[in-house]
């Protein structure tokens, strides 16, 4: 195995580091320039596709072209992979006349790849070749290409695929960021495709989804003393009680913190009703708003429970900070 030169210190590391980046860097921007009426007809043939972006590839090629094909899948374009050998022996039939195939390979003579698009081409599919070899095979056979060449990698040995590959992943969501935009992609798009992530979360959780319902919610007559008050608040666990008419509607709210500072005032809380302390205009919401709107009620207006109610002032629902941290919307 290997080991390292004991003549390279920790600057020649740092000064080594730098150049790789540098040439990588110089790679991604060289392809803008390059960028010509071949990448919008790619552009034209995805927006126009009926079936799915497939990307092909092997080795090195075949890890970019897998994250490019989840980028595309993620972005609002149904696209997946399909490894060059893999289809040489049955996944061909992944792949329809309705696809467009972006097949990469920095040489563009990728034997694996190079065999099997006769038979792509066969099935009726279109092929976009992403290389950086223009008068290449791959490039030959494609019906469009999209020139990722590199001056150099930046493996000092100029073998390792490092540029190569990071200009083709450019190149990658160059294509994916225009269709997203020609599609009109929306944040509400992307949080579709991803429910599990904070932004789906924000974005498609309601309020109905994480409010407490039915027995859960504390709420107690308004003729009920503070006692019977402060007992529902313990019961329920959410810091108030709603204070409701016999038909459900709100009148109020009593929270652990009006109690703090009615006892602060010294008042002799033994002969007092609920109504006669609540607060009888309390912040409510809806059950249809987004989760991340309670969120915001709560911090502007500094309380950290609410109470959920219909168009008729019914109660529906409750909740209060630690629900919507519980559901990750915070």
């Amino acid at each position: 195995m290997p080991t390292t030169p004991s003549n390279i210190d920790n600057h020649e590391f740092l000064a080594l580091a730098r150049e790789a980046l540098s040439i990588e860097a110089n790679a991604v921007s060289a392809l803008a320039d390059r960028l010509d009426t071949q990448f919008a007809d790619t552009v034209q043939s995805i927006l126009n596709c009926t079936g799915r972006v497939i990307l092909v590839g092997v080795g090195k090629s075949g890890l970019v072209a897998k994250k490019i094909a989840a980028t595309f899948a993620s972005t609002g374009t149904p696209s997946f992979f399909v490894h060059a050998t893999e289809a040489s022996h049955g996944d061909l039939g992944m792949i329809t006349h309705d696809d467009v195939v972006i097949a990469l390979s920095n040489s563009g003579s990728t034997e694996e790849l190079v065999a099997v698009l006769p038979a792509i081409t066969r099935r009726g599919a279109k092929i976009v070749a992403m290389t950086g070899k223009l008068d290449s095979a791959l490039a030959r056979q494609a019906d469009l290409v999209l020139d990722c060449g590199v001056e150099k990698e930046a493996c000092p040995l100029n073998l390792a695929p490092t540029a190569s590959t990071t200009a083709a992943l450019a190149m990658g969501d160059a294509l994916a960021v225009v269709v997203l935009k020609a599609r009109g992609f929306s944040e509400e798009d992307f949080a579709m495709s991803h429910p599990g992530g904070s932004l789906g979360r924000k974005l498609l959780t309601h309020v109905s989804d994480v409010m407490r319902k039915g027995d859960r919610i504390p709420k107690v007559p308004p003729s009920a003393t503070i006692s019977n008050a402060i007992l529902e608040i313990t019961k329920k666990g959410l810091g108030m009680t709603a204070v409701t008419s016999p038909d459900n509607r709100l009148l109020g709210i009593f929270t652990d913190g009006d109690l703090r500072r009615l006892i602060e005032q010294g008042l002799d809380l033994r002969g007092l009703s609920v109504s006669e302390v609540m607060n009888s205009a309390p912040k409510t919401i809806s059950a249809e708003k987004l989760a991340v709107e309670a969120v915001r009620m709560m911090e502007v207006c500094h309380i950290s429970q609410v109470v959920v109610t219909d168009e008729q002032n019914q109660i529906v629902g409750a909740l209060n900070f630690h629900d919507l941290f519980e559901a990750k919307v915070v």
